[in-house]
C-alpha cells in the first residue's frame, strides 16, 4: 500500500503564492508517477499537474500552465506543487495521487490518493 498526506493549503488573496507538499510512505516512492488533482464544490475533479520518474517529464492543465510548477524529491519521498499568481477560480481541495503509469495519471487519475488539502483564494 501507498499512503499519501498533503499539506500546505490555506487561505490567501488573489495574486499570492502557495506551495503544497505530498509526503508518501509504503511502497518505494521513486517507482511512482505522481500527480495533483483538484475538486471544487459542485464540480468534477480535474487534472492539474503530473511528474514522472527522476524529476520528469512534467505535464500541466492549460488552466495552470505557466503559473503552477510540479517537482519531486525522491530522497524525501515528497512531491510539491508550487502555485503562483493564484486566482479565485483556483479555490478547491487539492489531492495528490500515485500510479505506476503516466498514462493512468493523465487519462484516469491515480491508483492511490491522499485526503486532500483546502486552498481558498479570495478576490
Amino acid at each position: 500500500q501507498v499512503q499519501l498526506v498533503e499539506s500546505g493549503g490555506g487561505l490567501v488573496q488573489a495574486g499570492d503564492s502557495l506551495r503544497l507538499s505530498c509526503a508518501a510512505s509504503g511502497r518505494t516512492f521513486s517507482s511512482y508517477t505522481m500527480g495533483w488533482f483538484r475538486q471544487a464544490p459542485g464540480k468534477e475533479r480535474e487534472f492539474v499537474a503530473a511528474i514522472g520518474w527522476s524529476e520528469g517529464p512534467t505535464y500541466y492543465a492549460d488552466s495552470v500552465k505557466g503559473r503552477f510548477f510540479i517537482s519531486r524529491d525522491n530522497a524525501k519521498n515528497t512531491v510539491y506543487l508550487q502555485m503562483n499568481s493564484l486566482k479565485p477560480e483556483d479555490s478547491a481541495v487539492y489531492s495528490c495521487a500515485a500510479a505506476l503509469s503516466m498514462n493512468v495519471i493523465l487519462r484516469f487519475g491515480g491508483n492511490y490518493w491522499g485526503q486532500g488539502t483546502q486552498v481558498t483564494v479570495s478576490s
